[in-house]
């Protein structure tokens, strides 16, 4: 029975010896775990601040795809405080920020490690017409109409001074739309494709009076009566009476009426007369 119990004893201290060494081994490897992690979390904060992970200045920035703002005008808006960690830089947050204060579509950012900088890709709202505000009726004079901004194909008005301050060429649209937005800004996007594939200039689209769409083109004055799908086929119609100058002067005309496009009429100066063109 002693043997027995001696035998225990010394399995007893073996086995607490044994457990007492993992314990120190797990220690030390839980100690060298958690050194192993600062040091990269170290590293790693040393490494971003390093001038080879930073943007220092605006000059590290590429602007690709701008044609009307410049280069410097669009970093100007980048909302960075330089020197800029390129790994805090929010790509989507500066695309957002460029769209709402440029006449920018759609904007683009990518970041750059080595070296560092961003790619900013832009898509402008191209100016195609220049837009005044109506503040009295056609009748009146022209002085009555503001110069409100600026028209892109798809019909998003902006302000004058969203180019002024930012273009670096602008070229101004030849065409113009007077009156309120309110009135023709739905149907914008049909009308501009129309007016700009018409083969008689448009110079002028007045929409003051929304029963009566006027055009001032190469021919004259042209009353259309309220927008509609038919504006195709009006501006069509219109192409065939090119030869109009030739047999009325043009001095003689106070506007062509294209109402209904079936039968176009002239609406001469003097009088009330009115004649019926051919068109065939």
């Amino acid at each position: 029975m002693e043997s027995i119990a001696s035998v225990s004893q010394a399995q007893l201290t073996t086995r607490r010896k044994q457990l007492r060494r993992e314990r120190r081994i797990k220690s030390v490897q839980a100690l060298w775990r958690s050194m192993l992690v600062g040091g990269m979390a170290t590293g790693l904060v040393w490494a971003i601040t390093l001038p080879d992970w930073v943007i220092s200045t605006s000059e590290q920035i590429v602007v690709e795809g701008n044609h009307l703002l410049s280069a410097k005008s669009i970093r100007s808006l980048l909302p960075l405080s330089y020197p800029e960690s390129i790994l805090r830089v929010e790509p989507q947050a500066i695309a957002k920020s460029l769209e709402s204060q440029a006449p920018i579509a759609e904007a683009t950012v990518t970041r750059q490690l080595l070296p560092p900088g961003l790619t900013i890709k832009v898509k402008e709202r191209k100016p195609v017409a220049i837009a005044q505000s109506a503040a009295s009726s056609p009748a009146q004079t022209a002085n009555s109409t503001v110069k409100s901004g600026f028209l892109d194909a798809q019909g998003v008005l902006m302000p004058e001074n969203s180019y002024t301050r930012l273009a670096q060429k602008l070229e101004l649209p030849s065409l113009k739309v007077i009156g309120s937005s309110d009135q023709y800004i739905s149907h914008w996007s049909e009308v501009y494709q129309a007016v700009s594939h018409s083969p008689v200039k448009v110079f002028e689209i007045d929409w003051r009076n929304p029963t009566n769409l006027i055009l001032k083109t190469e021919l004259g004055n042209v009353h259309l009566g309220p927008y509609s799908s038919r504006l195709t086929e009006q501006l069509t119609v219109l192409d065939r009476m090119r030869e109009l100058p030739s047999h009325i002067q043009a001095g003689n005309i106070a506007y062509i009426n294209l109402q209904n496009p079936e039968f176009p009429a002239i609406q001469m100066e003097k009088g009330n007369d009115t004649v019926s063109p051919t068109t065939h």
